[in-house]
């Protein structure tokens, strides 16, 4: 039994793009694919994909580079753990890595990013941060 997922989710996204693989495997549910469809609105994967395999589901996400093979994303790291959960109203989130980065959050209207947080006035766990 794993005690985070979210954080094996990520972790498996930071070691592949360390080796320059096009996508990752990671077993499926559904926080871990919310916090992938965050990724891909925000931009920083290219997509994602819920593969039928036995005995369980498996989610590939498929990782962005730029035009030399640069990594897109450059920090990914886990903020709210399960032994000590971060949780940030609309008013205190503070701006990402200078405004370039996005904290991934989970509130009562799904997975979303702080941006999208602060466009429907919503707070929440902070899962992790990434630019």
């Amino acid at each position: 039994m794993m005690t985070d997922p979210i954080a094996d989710e990520l972790t498996r996204v930071r070691n592949a793009l360390a080796i320059r693989q096009k996508h990752v495997d990671v077993p499926h549910s559904r926080m871990k694919q919310g916090v992938a469809e965050a990724l891909k609105r925000e931009g920083y994967i290219d997509g994602l994909q819920v593969i039928d395999t036995k005995p369980f589901r498996t989610l590939r996400i498929r990782l962005k580079y730029g035009a030399d093979r640069e990594e897109v994303i450059h920090h990914l790291q886990r903020v709210s753990r399960p032994g000590r959960r971060i949780f940030s109203g609309v008013a205190d989130m503070k701006p990402v890595h200078e405004g370039l980065g996005v904290f991934i959050v989970s509130t009562s209207k799904g997975i979303l990013s702080d941006r999208e947080c602060k466009q429907r006035n919503l707070g929440g766990e902070i899962l992790a941060e990434v630019w």
